[in-house]
């Protein structure tokens, strides 16, 4: 066991020297890579050329300030404000500006280095009320180009009605940036609104945040808490089966290191995938999700399941085993090396998922351009999610039974895992009846070689009762997904509600529709109806391919409750399945990194990216964020 610990530390020191070695050099490499094929002269992105950042002062006063980029300017008569009807704005005074005669609109008066204006808000209800700031504002680069307006929206929180009193929370996002907040609390005899930031920029936020062990805290904290969603529970199996493949000769300690190899490949993986995501805009694991990798991968389950069946041994040719594990002699799991490749594959290919936390470290590189403290915070992000794969390395060694009879079910059991994860891989890419069928029949066939149908001898023991007991219910089960199916029915939760089409519950679950788009030219005239319709409106980002959209889809949207509240809402499926251009010009225009993503506009047809939701949700915390919604 000590020899386990010291490799294991080993790995994870060479781990840390390599993420630090990338952090001396990844100015130099990313500036390299960043402006390779442009020239010196490139125009900065609007958001880098012009840093919005609100406050407020000590007298309660709003400042709307923007550090502009070397060379930059801003135009003062271009900058708009428009306060939501809750709020006025009583009083407004600018900054410094200095007189340009620009070619496009003549004699103007611009901002250089810094904009400052200053706002006094109050409310127009008589009392404390919340509302927001409608701010545009435009500018040029000396160089030659002029971007298009931005519009950004600025929430306030709790605006007093008379102006001595100081506002409490201010925050402002766009669709361009991370989102920022001030919180003053100079009374605290009031109370203090929540924060109007989306669950990933809080992530993306606190990253940034002075404290780097809270940070990594966090962030570990919230990987145990995906730790049994399913961007991780398929993986079990799989960690399972290879330790199981080792028969009745592997030890804790082999096991603990096998798990360990295991959940370092995924976390790497899941960090350098992250990191160029952020960096580059590129999903890599929607990359993978296409037909021909899945089919290949859902291939080499089935091969694995079949050698748990002792069809053969997957083994590599003997010359090459004597030199890459010359102490485990002849082993019939993998390699370590082996074990890597597919902790490796599993990241990429068996558990795409996308959650605040993941969402928020990208946003936080892709807005920072800092690879190192988002990388550092993935990477322990991926070690809080393999938790539970290492406590199944550390217990399998001593809870597989020895060699007999019982270790032959062991493995047996296994492959069946093995063959059940390949029909909901490839579920992905053919319709939900193939995939009924064919789990129908792994069950009830597994279910028969249990002996389900079998009598049991008059000396059965306990064992033999509960072996019998799970193989009936396998049967019945299969027995009622293939009824299922032949009735119309297209659910694995739920296999008899084509038989139950009349209950009150299943007749509403129908009830509930979306609309599906694949473009942004399918969305604009969708948005449009809505805005003229005075709906507000729900985008659902999602993929096939993706895990927590199906899980969102099958439990949050078909709770009752659920369907009722969005019932006022316009309902949009946007389709990224393809990952072709037309689902990257989606992911670009929103900010979306990946499925699922929920994101909202109100009645008035206003965009609130405050509010977006990633990853999968409670049906009654849904509720809640919906009524929020209808509020704004």
């Amino acid at each position: 066991m000590p020899s386990v610990i010291r490799t294991t530390i080993k790995i994870m020191t060479t781990l840390c020297f390599l993420i630090m070695s990338f952090s001396v050099a990844q100015a130099g490499v990313f500036d390299k890579i960043s402006t390779f094929g442009q020239s010196a002269e490139s125009p900065l992105p609007v958001e880098k050329a012009f840093v919005f950042v609100p406050e407020v002062n000590s007298n309660g006063e709003v400042i709307l300030r923007w550090d502009i980029a070397d060379r930059y300017y801003l135009y003062r008569d271009r900058m708009k404000i428009i306060p939501s009807e809750t709020i006025e704005v009583v009083s407004r005074s600018n900054g410094a500006t200095d007189a340009k005669d620009d070619p496009l609109f003549g004699s103007v008066e611009v901002f250089h280095k810094k904009a400052d204006i200053t706002l006094q808000v109050r409310s127009v209800t008589g009392s404390v009320a919340s509302g927001s700031l409608a701010i545009t504002y435009q500018g040029c680069w000396e160089g030659g180009i002029c971007y298009p307006p931005v519009t950004t929206s600025l929430a306030l929180i709790d605006m007093p009605a008379v102006l001595e009193k100081p506002v409490d929370v201010l925050s402002a996002t766009t669709n361009k940036a991370v989102s920022e907040s001030i919180i003053l609390n100079n009374q605290p005899s009031l109370p203090v609104a929540p924060v109007l930031l989306s669950e990933q920029d809080q992530f993306a936020r606190l990253i940034s945040g002075d404290s780097l062990w809270l940070t990594l805290g966090a962030f570990f904290l919230a990987g145990l808490a995906l730790s049994l969603t399913p961007c991780v529970f398929p993986m079990i199996p799989i960690i399972s089966s290879i330790i199981a493949g080792h028969g009745h000769k592997i030890t804790t300690k082999r096991a603990v290191f096998l798990s360990t190899v295991y959940v370092l490949a995924v976390s790497v993986t899941y960090t350098v995938a992250g990191v160029l995501a952020g960096l580059f805009g590129e999903n890599l694991q929607a990359a993978f999700q296409n037909s021909w990798i899945i089919g290949f991968f859902s291939l080499i389950f089935g091969l694995l399941a079949l050698s748990m069946f002792g069809f053969y041994d997957l083994q590599l040719p003997n010359t090459w085993q004597s030199k890459l594990s010359k102490s485990s002699h002849h082993q019939q799991g993998g390699t370590v090396a082996g074990v890597a490749i597919m902790g490796l594959l599993s990241a990429l290919i068996v558990g795409p998922c996308m959650a605040a936390p993941l969402a928020g470290a990208l946003i936080y590189i892709g807005h920072t351009g800092d690879p190192v403290m988002g990388g550092l915070a993935l990477f322990t992000l991926s070690m809080g999610m393999g938790v539970p794969i290492l406590l199944v390395g550390a217990s399998a060694g001593k809870l597989l039974p020895k060699a007999g009879l019982w270790m032959d079910a062991i493995k047996a059991g296994f492959g069946v895992a093995l063959l059940l994860m390949a029909i909901w891989m490839l579920d992905r890419v053919v319709s939900i009846e193939v995939t009924i069928g064919l789990t129908a029949v792994v069950l009830i066939i597994t279910a028969i070689y249990m002996r389900a149908i079998d009598p049991l001898p008059k000396d059965s023991r306990g064992w033999h009762k509960l072996w019998k007991g799970v193989g009936i219910m396998f049967l019945l089960y299969g027995v009622a997904l293939l009824i299922g199916l032949l009735s119309g029915g297209n659910s694995l939760l739920y296999p008899l509600k084509g038989l139950a089409s009349n209950s009150v519950n299943v007749a509403q679950a129908q009830e509930i529709s979306f609309i599906t788009v694949t473009s942004i030219k399918q969305l604009d005239p969708v948005l449009q109806e809505a805005k003229r319709a005075g709906k507000p409106v729900m985008l659902d980002f999602y993929a096939d391919w993706c895990i927590s959209c199906i899980e969102l889809e099958h439990v949050t949207f078909a709770d009752t409750e659920v369907q009722q509240a969005l019932s006022h809402f316009v309902r949009v499926k946007v389709d990224i399945t393809a990952n072709d251009k037309e689902s990257k010009a989606l992911n670009k225009a929103y900010q979306v990194i990946g499925p699922p993503a929920l994101i909202f506009y109100n009645q008035a047809g206003t965009l609130h990216p405050e509010l977006t939701l990633v990853g999968v949700i409670d049906p009654k915390d849904f509720i809640r964020h919906l009524m929020r919604v209808s509020g704004t």
